[in-house]
């Protein structure tokens, strides 16, 4: 059907509901992976938003036991379910089976959002999923079973679901309280291709008669038909995307412009156009999955996770707004205007940003018994400035410093408020600093890279002559990494504290502190101040204007 494009000031009214739904899922069939695994990456970006990670072990529950549901954004109590006789043991987004569930929140069609009679939001249908599903594909029937039951309370998800053989991406939004359930189409990728999505539904066209790699509520096209989201008549060819997420600037800009950077990253040879994501008209969406240049592993999709545009034209830590330390942090709300000047503008929207949470790398491998082979690499705060240590997913306990504190409280036995001690700190002296984190970072994530084989292997020692011993091995190996990962950090924090005191560069090994050092700022910068205000910043004696 036709792309609908709206006014450029359609950004500021989608950017105010848009901050606190930013999220970014990346997609890495086992055909596309260095070593046959699946991976999917998730980013959880929500300003003043924090979770302890979660955990749930397995469990089984007599007939007829309910389940509460709270809203996952809000907590507000939505209702009874009735609750599975067997749940799986879960920690994050990722269960012992391997299946893990990322999402994107993409909105879509105001008119069905949140349907006040549902009981199942987006967050909760996650976890049930995760909690009831051995397989992506039994978590999509999970999913989507629950909304026909109990309805959809949420706004439009894209998400994101794989387990060590298949990847899926789900896309859903409800029915707006018209009627109960919501319509859905779910995608498999195929393997040795890569997916991304980032608020904003990718699938249009799609088979309609290929159950193996495409599964659709049956009423996907009807439900738009008789309630005038799609004639097919004027339309042509049914597009879930711009049916239920019409396009506007701000989807391009803030969303499509992240996909863009992760699929740029995964074939640069393709060469595909930024004219897209940069809001021209005419230009070619782009393609739902595409196949990577070289195959990649998990240090590539974590990489992939810290960008800012770094080597495009649009890179930006060498814009203006960068100045004075080459920061690519821009601070909310992304839209603005400027009094007295009726355009509207938008700051550039990178996969990495300040407002994260937590990330993770789902790791999947069908060739490791599912005891050793499900990895749930786990990072607080900034994904650049993040450590991704390795949890894995049959752990019996999750690590202390990722299960306590409160966004209201500082709390310095909790591993989201130091890692936000440290990167908040970089913030200030950007260029300078943030290559102390990097070098910390890059020497724990080296070491676990270093390990993971040697632990693996000792692990299935253990799992031939006793699997639970095995899961016990790499129980400790997963809480031992975590906790010296935090005192690591913690030493990270009070170095830097000491080392960038006042604004300078100390020499930490001076003991006197008699030899900070003045990096002032770049000559760029110092331009942009002459220029602002001609003589002002002269020293030199001055001579009186007539």
């Amino acid at each position: 059907m036709k792309k609908i494009i709206l006014s450029i000031a359609v950004v500021i009214l989608f950017n105010l509901s848009f901050d606190a739904s930013a999220c970014t899922n990346f997609i890495v069939t086992k055909g596309a992976s260095k070593d046959g695994s699946t991976f999917v990456s998730y980013s959880a970006d929500a300003g003043g938003f924090m979770e302890p990670l979660f955990f749930l072990p397995r469990a089984k529950y007599a007939a007829g036991t309910m389940l509460d549901v709270y809203d996952w954004d809000s907590g507000k109590y939505l209702g009874k379910i009735k609750q599975a006789a067997e749940t799986y043991q879960v920690i994050g987004n990722m269960n012992e089976y391997q299946v893990a569930i990322g999402e994107t929140t993409f909105g879509g069609v105001e008119r069905l959002h949140h349907d006040t009679t549902a009981i199942v939001d987006y967050g909760s249908l996650m976890r049930l999923a995760l909690q009831r599903a051995k397989t992506a594909r039994e978590a999509i029937k999970v999913m989507t079973d629950l909304v026909k039951e109990y309805g959809y309370h949420s706004e439009g998800e894209s998400f994101s679901i794989t387990d060590g053989n298949e990847a899926w991406m789900l896309e859903m939004i409800g029915k707006g309280g018209i009627e109960k359930g919501a319509v859905w189409v779910a995608v498999r990728i195929p393997d040795g291709y890569v997916a991304a999505h980032a608020n904003q539904a990718r699938i249009r066209q799609f088979p309609m008669n290929d159950p193996e790699n495409c599964l659709y509520a049956p009423d996907v096209i009807t439900f738009a038909e008789k309630n005038g989201f799609y004639n097919s008549s004027k339309d042509g060819k049914f597009s879930f995307a711009d049916v239920y997420n019409p396009l506007e600037p701000g989807g391009l800009l803030f969303c499509e412009g992240r996909v863009w950077s992760l699929f740029n990253h995964s074939a640069p040879s393709l060469k595909l156009r930024a004219e897209y994501w940069q809001a021209y008209k005419g230009e070619e969406p782009y393609p739902l999955y595409i196949k990577p240049d070289n195959k990649l592993s998990v240090r590539d999709v974590m990489n992939f996770m810290r960008d800012h545009f770094e080597g495009t034209p649009y890179d930006m830590t060498k814009e203006p707004a960068a100045e004075p330390f080459g920061s690519p942090l821009r601070w909310k709300p992304l839209a603005f205007k400027i009094e007295g000047d009726t355009n509207s503008y938008g700051w550039g929207r990178p996969i990495s940003t300040q407002q994260t949470a937590f990330s993770f790398v789902a790791q999947s491998r069908t060739f490791l018994p599912r005891e050793i082979g499900g990895i749930f690499w786990y990072g607080v705060d900034d994904t650049y400035s993040t450590v991704y240590v390795p949890l894995y997913a049959n752990m019996k306990s999750t690590p202390a410093c990722f299960t306590g504190g409160s966004i209201s409280e500082l709390d310095l036995n909790s591993a989201f408020w130091i890692f936000n001690l440290v990167s908040n700190l970089a913030y200030t002296k950007y260029s300078y600093i943030i290559k102390d984190v990097q070098e910390v970072q890059k020497r724990l994530e080296d070491k676990y890279e270093l390990y993971q084989p040697i632990m693996e292997n000792a692990a299935m020692v253990l799992y031939k002559n006793n699997p639970q011993v095995a899961v016990d091995f790499l129980t400790d190996y997963s809480l031992n990494e975590s906790q010296r990962m935090f005192e690591e950090w913690t030493k990270l924090w009070k170095n830097l504290v000491v080392k960038y005191n006042d604004g300078y560069i100390n020499n930490v090994n001076d003991q006197n502190g008699r030899s900070p050092k003045g990096v002032g700022y770049s000559d760029k910068f110092l331009k942009g101040c002459v220029n602002e205000r001609p003589g002002y910043y002269d020293v030199k004696m001055k001579t009186k204007a007539k």
